[in-house]
């Protein structure tokens, strides 16, 4: 999977300047600012968004929320949840959302760990592990970019 973080200034559309992305949690309102781009982790792959993108309802999986603005890049963890895009405006809903540099990397590895021995048997048994690895895994991704 290609990881994008440049914002191609000639795919923007005229009068597009910025995206305010808003990420909210159950407990708070994480992020509210304008963005030149930025990349969300989808249940089944990495979508990025620029200013003018059509309308969009999506399903997040587990892994790394990127913000650009005036080539500064920000880098959040974010747990699940949906996004929709709309007139501008990303709006991401989710259980969790940690900034890269609060990211735990020693409890994000225990998880890893954790996941990796539970015994799973029956399908949401399975189910289960498959999301405790990939949320394990998505926490180590971002942590990695620390600093």
């Amino acid at each position: 999977m290609a990881i994008v973080d440049d914002v191609p200034e000639a795919k923007k559309l005229p009068g597009h300047d910025h995206i305010q992305c808003v990420v909210v949690t159950p407990e708070t309102t994480l992020l509210d600012e304008a963005v030149d781009f930025l990349a969300l982790p989808l249940y089944d792959g990495e979508i990025g968004i620029l200013p003018g993108r059509s309308p969009l309802i999506g399903r997040l999986g587990f892994g790394e929320l990127r913000t650009k603005r005036a080539g500064q890049t920000h880098r959040y963890f974010v747990d699940g949840g949906f996004v929709q895009v709309r007139d501008d405006v990303v709006t991401v809903l989710t259980n969790r959302a940690i900034p890269a540099e609060k990211v735990d990397t020693e409890a994000a590895a225990q998880e890893l760990a954790s996941a990796q021995a539970r015994k799973a048997i029956t399908d949401d048994q399975q189910a289960e592990k498959a999301r405790a690895l990939d949320r394990a895994r998505g926490q180590l991704r971002v942590a990695a970019h620390k600093g």
